[in-house]
């Protein structure tokens, strides 16, 4: 058999045999495609931390302090209340200054000033 080539000599050129020692030239990517490429990797990195955090939710829900207060009851605090009054007639073999901070805990209350006619949640069973 034989082969025929057509134009100037030497002007065609030749695939490399396969199996060949030639050099093969380097792949080039543009700025666009190196960040493609960088997103491309990091998006199962980032999809991991994302699961992670939102899975750790349970762990940090379960928490508790080894408080276990199950029943609440309501009063309504009147004229000359104080919370150290109304701490020792819920509790009054407890020391009054946890059981104003279980009622200020429980009424989200920043200090122990309450005024007449408020509702305050009580820890039931001190």
């Amino acid at each position: 058999m034989s082969a025929v080539v057509m134009g100037a000599a030497g002007a065609a050129q030749t695939m490399p045999a396969f199996g060949s020692s030639t050099a093969r030239t380097r792949l080039r990517l543009t700025r666009r495609g190196r960040v493609v490429v960088t997103a491309l990797a990091a998006l199962p990195i980032a999809l991991g931390v994302l699961v992670g955090v939102l899975s750790s939710g349970g762990a940090v829900a379960g928490i508790d302090d080894g408080r276990t207060v199950v029943a609440f009851e309501t009063i309504e605090v009147g004229a000359g209340d104080t919370l150290w009054a109304i701490a020792e007639s819920i509790a009054p073999s407890a020391d009054p200054r946890d059981v104003i901070f279980e009622i200020m805990r429980l009424n989200g209350l920043d200090d122990a000033v309450v005024q007449p006619g408020q509702q305050l949640v009580l820890p039931a069973g001190e």
